[in-house]
């Protein structure tokens, strides 16, 4: 790879990112990044351990004079989310990432970046390199899969950590310090449905929907951004019902922690209601551009003629997924009181695909409150049941409890004041931080986390802000330097 970033400070941290572009690694599919970070530990001569799951743990000894501070564990996951745009061509399990310089940004072509959390992982490795860096002992643990489910979190064993205070570097807004975090589970609904030969007189169309902005399914929820399966399913469900429309297949989003920012379907309609189907879409389209044009200005939403399909899904079966869908509750549902600006419970309806048989939806819901989350699943539940669909719930896992008494918040309060001359914010995050899974393990764990400004993760307009890295960097430094005893 060309070294476009070897220009920007802190050079070490950005040799690192860089060489982390250079290496595919999205969620599942972390084994030569585990090889990397592996090797980077090892030739430091320091003491590296990789767990039964791909884990890996670094250890540093404290500068000396300081080995009476307390160890601190700088945390961040390997894995990145694998999200493109459909006019690009990426193999995210073989090509590099192409990042590159735009005025205050580093972004990537045509693809998510993976600042998120390959900033956090760059920066633990140039602690550890740094021959600069006053520290007490410092332990680096780098979990995989975080972005599918936290699985790496959730099989730590409680005796591989030896850390007093936890510094999570997988938070995306320079100047806040996230004290807690949402929970959240999975609800996926499965309608299995049979097929038919297409009744006569049928023309065939592919009905799409492109141009959102998507985006992360907690960190972006109240922005109010289109999701494409609710909008392309407008379309189907008002023409399934006025104009005959038969369903063949369909296929939107791709991540359950991403808004789906494309949806598409094949699907026949009478030839006599061609021209109907397409003023449909048209004022359709012009109703979505109105209500989006803050949000999502680009959003289209298109229909074109298409190859008749071999046949078509039962009717009442599509007519069932169309209702599933209309109904299912999507955005923000309830923010915290004591915090109006924050997201307390939330729901993406992420992704919508038919295949052999089976159509498959599946969200995530989450919630800084249990009960909530509980609640807001069995509502998930109670629609898709009663439109005849067998309903899973699996992956949850807990949200992170605030401690306002924190002493490494104190400290860390403090020494950005002491940079920067203002008091940080501390925040709860709408997002799935392994924050909560790590402090179930190790309850006497102290914890915070930070990072840069990064805007747009799960997205291919994912972009980090060069000039917070550096102020993140120099705040983790002289965290560090004045780690307590």
């Amino acid at each position: 790879m060309s070294k476009v970033l070897s220009k920007l400070e802190p050079s070490l941290l950005w040799k690192y990112f860089e060489a982390i572009c250079g290496i595919p690694h999205p969620s599942k599919k972390e084994a030569a990044i585990i090889d990397y970070v592996k090797g980077a530990g090892e030739n430091l001569g320091l003491e590296t351990i990789v767990d039964h799951v791909g884990n890996v743990v670094i250890r540093k000894p404290a500068t000396p004079g300081m080995e009476d501070r307390k160890m601190i564990s700088l945390q961040a996951h390997l894995d990145m989310v694998p999200q493109k745009n459909n006019d690009t061509t990426h193999d995210f399990e073989k090509d590099p990432i192409t990042a590159y310089i735009d005025g205050e940004w580093v972004k990537a072509k045509g693809t998510t970046l993976g600042a998120d959390n390959g900033i956090g992982v760059a920066a633990a490795l140039a602690a550890l390199e740094s021959k600069e860096l006053k520290h007490g002992p410092l332990e680096v643990l780098l979990t995989v899969d975080e972005e599918t489910g936290m699985t790496g979190a959730f099989a730590l064993k409680p005796d591989l950590l030896k850390g007093d205070i936890l510094l999570n570097l997988d938070s995306e807004d320079e100047g806040e310090l996230y004290i807690g975090c949402a929970g959240g589970i999975d609800t996926n609904a499965f309608f299995d449905y049979a097929e038919e030969p297409i009744p006569a007189g049928h023309v065939a169309f592919k009905a799409e929907v492109k141009g959102l902005r998507g985006g992360h399914s907690g960190l972006d929820i109240s922005q109010g951004r289109g999701n494409a399966i609710k909008l392309l399913n407008r379309l189907l469900w008002k023409a399934n019902r006025e104009l005959g429309l038969r369903l063949a297949s369909v296929d939107g989003g791709s991540l359950r922690n991403a808004i789906p920012r494309e949806a598409e379907a094949l699907i026949t309609i009478p030839e006599e209601n061609k021209e109907k189907f397409i003023q449909l879409a048209d004022s359709l389209h012009k109703n979505i551009l109105n209500e989006l044009s803050s949000v999502d200005p680009d959003v289209s939403l298109k229909v074109d003629s298409a190859e008749m399909p071999g046949k078509v899904m039962q009717a009442q079966t599509a007519t069932d997924i169309f209702n599933a869908v209309y109904a299912c509750p999507n955005g923000a549902i309830r923010f915290i009181a004591e915090m109006p600006d924050v997201v307390e419970t939330s729901t993406n309806l992420a992704v919508l695909k038919s295949k052999d048989g089976v159509v498959e939806a599946a969200t995530l819901q989450r919630s800084s409150v249990d009960s909530a989350k509980h609640d807001l699943c069995n509502m998930m539940r109670s629609v898709f049941e009663m439109a005849g669909a067998q309903v899973e719930q699996k992956g949850e896992y807990p949200g992170w409890k605030p401690n306002v008494k924190s002493p490494i918040l104190n400290t860390m309060k403090e020494v950005y004041h002491s940079l920067y001359g203002k008091t940080p914010e501390q925040k709860v995050i709408h997002a799935g931080l392994e924050c909560g899974l790590l402090g179930g393990l190790y309850p006497n764990l102290d914890m915070i986390s930070f990072g840069p400004t990064i805007r747009n993760p799960h997205s291919p307009d994912e972009k980090v802000n060069i000039e917070t890295v550096k102020r993140f960097w120099n705040f983790l430094v002289e965290t560090l330097r004045q780690a307590p005893k």
